[in-house]
C-alpha cells in the first residue's frame, strides 16, 4: 500500500502532499524520507498551470497592433520614443521588440527596425482604424490626478471595445508653431483617431486643414469646425463672480496663468460678464507664469496695494492651493479676511484645512462622455462640429 522515496532538500512536494510537522527539523539536511501511498504508474499528466500575461507580451501585442494598423511602415520609432508612447520601461520595450524579431514581424535594417513584408498591414495606410492617439502637452507624471484618472479610465473603456490607445506627450505640438512636430507624428500614425488633451488654436487649425479626425478635450473658438468637450467655464465663472459679490466682496482678483488655453479665455470672459452686473465691483488681474514663486511674488505685490482684493477666484487647483496657503502665511484668515474660490478640483483639495471652496465634476462621468464621442469619431471618420459643455457643481467648502 505504501512506498518510500528519497527526495532532495529542494525537491518540490507532489501536489496535495504536505510535509509532516515532525520532520520539520530534518528539512535542513540534504535529503529526507517521504512515505507516499502506492499509485499506479500510469497517472494522467497534470494540467498546465495558467500563466499571467507578462508586461513584455502586452507591449509586444501593442506594437503588433500598430503594425497591423499600418503604422510605422517606414520604420519603428526609437526605443526611447516607444517607452514614452507605451508608458513602459526600456528593458520591457527591448524585450518586446526582440520577441517580434524572433516571430519575423520586424527586422533590423541598419539602426532602424522595420516591419517585414509578411507583417499584416505593413506598407498600407488602411481604411478603418482601431487606434486612438491621445496628445498631451506634458508627460503623465506631470499631469494632474484628475487628468490621469480620466486618461486611465478612457484607455480601459476603449480597450474593452477593441481600440488600441496610444499616448504621445510633446509640448511642441501645443506651441504656436506645431506644424513640423505634427507632420512627423501623423506620418508615423497615418490612420489614428486623435484626441488633444487641451490645445491651442494653431494645433486645431492644422488638423482642420489636413482633414484629420480630432476631438479636443478642451475648448475651441466657435469658428473652428471641431468637436470639443469641456466644462462650461463661461457659466461657471459667471456664477463665481456673482457668488463672491453676494458674500460681500467688492474688490476681486482673477488669478490665471499667462499661457492660457481656450477654457481659460472663456473663464475670464465669463467672470468679467458676471461682474458687469455689479458696476461697483473692482477687478484686479494676477497673471503668473505657473510657478509658485512668481505667483507668491505677485500676491505680495497685490497685498501692498492701498485697497487689496478680498475675494480671489483662481484658475486651476494647484494655483488655488498656493493662493490660499500664501494668504494664510501673510496672517490673513480665510474666509474672514479674504475668500478663495477655485475653478477646478483635485482630490487633494478635500484634505485642506480650511476646506477649499471649489467647483467639481465627476471624472467618471467625463470619461464616459469622452469615450462615447471618441468611438463615434473613430467609426464615422468625422463628426458634425459641436461643443459639448458640462456643468460642474459647487463644493461650498470653508474659504468663501
Amino acid at each position: 500500500m505504501y512506498r518510500n522515496i528519497l527526495l532532495p532538500k529542494r525537491h518540490c512536494l507532489p501536489e496535495g502532499i504536505l510535509p509532516c510537522l515532525v520532520c520539520k527539523g530534518i528539512a535542513a539536511k540534504r535529503s529526507f524520507l517521504l512515505t507516499l501511498p502506492n499509485r499506479p504508474p500510469s497517472n494522467p499528466p497534470l494540467a498546465a498551470i495558467p500563466q499571467r500575461n507578462s508586461l513584455v507580451n502586452q507591449t509586444a501585442e501593442s506594437v503588433r497592433a500598430h503594425l497591423q494598423a499600418g503604422h510605422w511602415a517606414q520604420g519603428l520609432p526609437a526605443e526611447r520614443e516607444l517607452c514614452q508612447h507605451l508608458q513602459v520601461s526600456r528593458p520591457t520595450v527591448r524585450a518586446a521588440l526582440q520577441d517580434l524579431e524572433r516571430q519575423g514581424l520586424i527586422k533590423l535594417t541598419g539602426r532602424t527596425r522595420r516591419p517585414t513584408p509578411d507583417t499584416p498591414g505593413s506598407g498600407t495606410r488602411g481604411t478603418n482604424t482601431r487606434v486612438v492617439t491621445i496628445l498631451t502637452p506634458r508627460p503623465l507624471h506631470a499631469m494632474s490626478h484628475t487628468s490621469l484618472f480620466v486618461i486611465d479610465t478612457l484607455r480601459e473603456m476603449l480597450a474593452k471595445t477593441g481600440y488600441l490607445v496610444d499616448l504621445h506627450s510633446d509640448p511642441v505640438c501645443f506651441s504656436s508653431s506645431p506644424a513640423r512636430a505634427l507632420e512627423k507624428l501623423v506620418e508615423a500614425r497615418p490612420i489614428a483617431t486623435w484626441v488633444a488633451w487641451g490645445s491651442k488654436e494653431p494645433m486645431q487649425q492644422w488638423f482642420v486643414q489636413h482633414h484629420l479626425p480630432l476631438l479636443v478635450l478642451g475648448s475651441c473658438r466657435a469658428e473652428i469646425p471641431l468637436s470639443s468637450i469641456d466644462l462650461d467655464f463661461h457659466a461657471t465663472c459667471r456664477h463665481a463672480a456673482d457668488l463672491l459679490w453676494r458674500r460681500g466682496h467688492r474688490r476681486l482678483a482673477l488669478v490665471l496663468q499667462q499661457d492660457a488655453y481656450g477654457g481659460d479665455l472663456d473663464s475670464e470672459e465669463g467672470f468679467r460678464e458676471g461682474l458687469n452686473q455689479h458696476p461697483e465691483a473692482q477687478l484686479h488681474e494676477i497673471r503668473h507664469d505657473g510657478t509658485p514663486a512668481h505667483l507668491c511674488a505677485l500676491l505680495d505685490r497685490t497685498l501692498r496695494l492701498p485697497s487689496p482684493p478680498t475675494g480671489y477666484f483662481v484658475i486651476r487647483a494647484p494655483h488655488a492651493l498656493t493662493v490660499a496657503t500664501h494668504l494664510m502665511r501673510r496672517n490673513l484668515s480665510l474666509p474672514k479676511d479674504a475668500a478663495v474660490l477655485s475653478r477646478d478640483d483635485e482630490g487633494y483639495l478635500q484634505h485642506t484645512s480650511p476646506a477649499l471652496s471649489r467647483y467639481a465634476l465627476d471624472p467618471n462621468y467625463l470619461a464616459r462622455k469622452v469615450c462615447k464621442i471618441v468611438r463615434e469619431l473613430a467609426e464615422r471618420g468625422s463628426l458634425i462640429p459641436k461643443a459639448i459643455r458640462l456643468i460642474p457643481k459647487l463644493i461650498a467648502g470653508e474659504t468663501v
